[in-house]
């Protein structure tokens, strides 16, 4: 069968339509299917965009892009049933931005269309094509289109790639549960209640007792004229935890912390979707072979690092590796993709961030995180601040005696694990 295209990139989110535009630069001829009505309509993403990865492809996305709001203010609060611990602050400066990704996917495809790529969009891949033992390209609705190499960017749902043996179902204490609700809340109210000037964005973080005492994050961010709001559990969490996965949300937004900065909000989207979280060790042994490439969630690059999961700037860094083992290997076709594809990764930033955060996941599986240290947290806090006839004891006493309440032993370990994770 004559090959149709260079690459078929199954999947037009972030890692797929950044592999499509680099490639296309390139000169490749690229087939980018999507099996939504457009790109970003099934996505469910929190929201955050870290902008030094694509800086380094599209140096001005700033000023085209179809951003929410720069964030600028940062908190972050250790939730106990009844009441939190909160920190922040403010980074003008800041090079992340607040994205809706039905917004944002639709425009970077378009920059790979611009380059040249062809987009497909509502098109559902059955399988993939094999001839001769080697991956030859797909089978689409019924009919075959040809490809020297398929690119599988199809997200943590990866059947294709699980289908066809190219990668194993994934381990499910590597994955959570992304619950997610976008809310819309008039402009002016939104910067007043966030102490925000105009295109200024807030980044709320929680973690703490959000599942009862099993691990388990969630986040807030601003938008221009909604709020991105949710929670990521561990699948472990939502088995053993207090109720089912659809109240944690509810739950949450009931808490006194979250109940004022949500006020009169009306909900406009609801959903959720999976997390590959589990980092290093948990990416399939083979990221390449004959004829294909994983990338992107299916290939399982999202990283938690205790305080943020960063999925669309691993997805764009580990795009541009991709791309760069795709054209090299059109250059230099004596060295297998698997080759090219392992060099380039291990060179790129996308391998210091997996090993900068390969001890993370199993730190945040310790249930004293979510238990233990925010009631540490609230009791030194409210002893520090007492005002009572009697002086108040000196802030290392008031530490000592809540260190002697939850064992020090245990929050020693607690400090030095975490230490030498993050």
């Amino acid at each position: 069968m004559a090959d149709d295209f260079d690459l078929i990139i199954v999947g037009a989110g972030i890692a797929g339509s950044t592999c499509a535009l680099l490639c296309s630069r390139a000169g490749l001829s690229v087939l980018l299917l999507e099996r939504g009505e457009y790109p970003g309509s099934k996505n469910l993403s929190g929201g955050r965009l870290y902008g030094y990865a694509l800086a380094d492809i599209i140096p001005d996305f700033q000023n085209h892009a179809p951003l929410e709001r720069r964030i600028t203010h940062e908190h972050f609060s250790l939730l106990t049933a009844e009441g939190a611990t909160t920190i922040g602050g403010t980074h003008p400066a800041s090079a992340s931005w607040s994205v809706l990704r039905a917004r944002f996917d639709p425009w970077l495809a378009a920059q790979a269309e611009a380059a040249g790529a062809q987009l497909l969009c509502g098109a559902t891949v059955d399988s993939l094509y094999t001839e001769q033992g080697r991956i030859a390209g797909v089978i689409c609705e019924g009919e075959r289109i040809g490809a020297k190499t398929v690119v599988l960017a199809e997200g943590a749902n990866s059947l294709l790639a699980e289908q066809h043996g190219l990668a194993a179902r994934p381990a499910w204490d590597t994955m959570a549960l992304g619950i997610k609700e976008t809310l819309a809340l008039d402009p002016s109210l939104l910067e007043e209640r966030f102490n925000l000037e105009e295109n200024e964005g807030a980044a709320w973080l929680f973690s703490g007792q959000i599942c009862g005492a099993k691990p388990a994050g969630a986040f807030l961010y601003t938008n221009k004229q909604t709020i991105s709001l949710g929670i990521v559990a561990p699948l472990s969490s939502l088995r053993d935890g207090p109720g089912a996965a659809s109240s944690l949300l509810a739950t949450l937004k009931h808490h006194p912390t979250l109940r004022p900065l949500i006020r009169h909000a009306q909900p406009v989207e609801y959903g959720a979707h999976l997390v590959p979280e589990g980092g290093l060790h948990s990416m399939p042994q083979r990221k390449s072979g004959d004829g294909w490439l994983l990338m992107g969630d299916c290939l399982r690059t999202c990283i938690n690092t205790g305080v943020t999961i960063r999925g669309m700037d691993m997805a764009v860094l580990n795009a541009k590796a991709a791309a760069q083992a795709l054209i090299a290997h059109t250059q230099e076709p004596e060295k297998t993709l698997s080759q090219l594809y392992e060099q380039f990764i291990a060179q790129s930033a996308l391998w210091q961030q997996l090993q900068r955060y390969r001890h993370v996941p199993g730190l945040l599986q310790r249930e004293g995180w979510y238990r233990q240290w925010p009631t540490f947290a609230q009791n030194v806090l409210r002893d520090l601040s007492r005002v009572e006839p009697d002086a108040n004891l000196p802030l290392w006493k008031i530490v000592l005696r809540h260190t002697r309440h939850f064992g020090p032993a245990r929050l020693t370990a607690d400090i030095l694990r975490s230490l030498r994770c993050l």
